[in-house]
């Protein structure tokens, strides 16, 4: 999983880190340009390696790379993008579902951007699908299924009711059986959130939404539901039924976030020039740092200040390929947040800002 594979990545330190990052095709014929893509790019970091001291550790990580690119699958498994990661001791890759902008970067760390943007980008999400004999919980990822029952799911109902003994004006005794399956139903729901919080939405028939929130015991993670046919069984079906509201919630919260930052604007705890940025979230004042989507700055970390490059100058001693990835991880190294905004939201700050703690 992504957040598995940062997590693994973000404290590695090291003389020469090459993370190389490509878009790539789900289908034929696109798919056959990915290799000569990949492979144009492992050979921009040969060049660039060639400036370097130690010849034989840049010739296990190039000869590491175009293994790599040999034994990798084009044709099947491919998703929008690629990234992969390599040193002297790591060799790693993965598969995201967002588009990215092509490039190599070399540094003393791994470039994590993309794995954190597809992680707030995306939206992983539960799918609780819900009647009086079954209960299954989907995990999605998007428009696409992760998990078709995530363990301990499914659960059945070992009431020795039928369906048919429900009607819109139940019995009370029927109501109790019902909210008492629904009850053990969440206390397992739950315990998942707990290790794995994500939202949660169902997929059942209005009567039974309305009788799951009266026994929900977390109701603020549950961000509604979609009524399905039930006809509407396999996977694919509910995913396809539940998604635009999902990804309507997703939107939402994004403006949410937006508006964050407009009030925190006059307030003494935003910041948007680069130097500022840099010394609060070295500081560990950083709370959210905003950033703009496609947003790269080169540049040197002086005693004075940040120095900024263009990317011709990637070859030049010291220079930082992408000071905004610095940024990312450290402020989430010292428990702040990143959030990928649109262009527009961020133009009048040259595509960064922060908000800071005090």
């Amino acid at each position: 999983m992504i957040n598995e594979l940062f997590e693994k990545l973000k404290d590695i330190r090291s003389d020469v880190c090459v993370t190389i990052i490509l878009n790539t095709h789900r289908t034929h014929p696109d798919n056959k340009k990915d290799p000569i893509q990949l492979k144009n790019l492992i050979n921009e970091a040969e060049e660039r390696l060639s400036a370097y001291n130690d010849k034989k550790q840049t010739k296990n990580i190039i000869n590491k790379l175009n293994q790599l690119s040999v034994t990798l699958n084009h044709s099947y498994h491919n998703k929008e993008s690629l990234v992969i990661f390599a040193n002297d001791d790591i060799l790693e890759y993965t598969r995201l579902p967002i588009h990215v902008e092509d490039r190599v970067i070399i540094d003393n760390t791994f470039a994590t951007r993309d794995l954190i943007r597809a992680l707030h980008e995306q939206v992983s999400y539960y799918i609780l699908v819900l009647s009086l004999q079954e209960a299954r919980l989907i995990e999605a990822f998007n428009d696409q299924e992760i998990t078709d029952n995530v363990s301990p799911f499914p659960i059945m109902n070992d009431s020795p009711y039928p369906e048919d003994r429900h009607a819109a004006s139940m019995p009370k005794g029927q109501e109790n059986l019902t909210e008492e399956f629904f009850n053990k139903v969440d206390k397992e729901v739950q315990k998942i959130l707990i290790n794995n919080p994500k939202p949660l939405i169902l997929a059942t028939e209005e009567r039974n939404y309305v009788h799951y929130m009266n026994v929900a015991d977390n109701k603020s993670a549950i961000i509604g539901n979609v009524t399905i046919d039930r006809n509407e069984v396999k996977t694919n079906q509910i995913i396809a039924k539940v998604w635009p509201a999902v990804n309507e919630f997703h939107k939402n919260s994004a403006r949410e976030r937006i508006n964050e930052l407009k009030s925190a604007v006059g307030t003494g705890k935003f910041v948007s020039d680069i130097t500022e940025i840099w010394n609060a979230i070295d500081q560990g004042r950083g709370k959210t740092l905003y950033v703009q989507k496609g947003h790269f700055q080169p540049g040197i970390v002086e005693s004075d200040g940040i120095k900024l490059k263009d990317h011709s100058a990637l070859h030049e001693p010291d220079v930082i390929d992408d000071l905004i990835d610095e940024m990312i991880e450290k402020n989430i190294c010292k428990g702040g947040e990143t959030v990928f905004v649109e262009e527009n939201d961020l133009e009048k700050f040259q595509g960064l800002a922060l908000v800071t703690r005090y």
